[in-house]
């Protein structure tokens, strides 16, 4: 089992940046590809950004590349969301996700466990 924890979200300005943390429990999470999903009201959840268990890989959504960064520290048990150049459409509540596996994944379902989320508010 897998217990994600997230925090960091507010509201912050256009143009502005903000921090995700994303605190996992367990003993093997180093062997978990780590994801950020997010979903705005009225939409279906979207996947953000991915990173795998060895953080070789990380894959990003074409709406955050360039602007969004994912990392992770495994001595740690946690994982990072960098959000720079923040625009009202990123408005949303951010997700931790872990899977069972490796390799990272874009599809919700790909995932097993879940946090609670943290809401980030960007205004214009």
């Amino acid at each position: 089992q897998v217990q994600l924890v997230e925090s960091g979200g507010g509201l912050v300005q256009a143009g502005g940046s903000l921090r995700l943390s994303c605190a996992a429990s367990g003993r093997t999470f180093s062997r978990y590809g780590m994801g950020w999903f997010r979903q705005a009201p009225g939409k279906e959840r979207e996947f953000v950004a991915a990173i795998s268990w060895s953080h070789d890989s990380m894959y990003y959504a074409d709406s955050v590349k360039g602007r969004f960064s994912i990392s992770r520290d495994n001595a740690k048990n946690t994982v990072w969301l960098q959000m720079n150049s923040l625009k009202p459409e990123d408005t949303a509540v951010y997700y931790c996700a872990a899977r069972d596996k490796i390799t990272i994944a874009t599809m919700s379902d790909s995932y097993d466990y879940w946090g609670q989320g943290t809401q980030v508010t960007v205004s214009s």
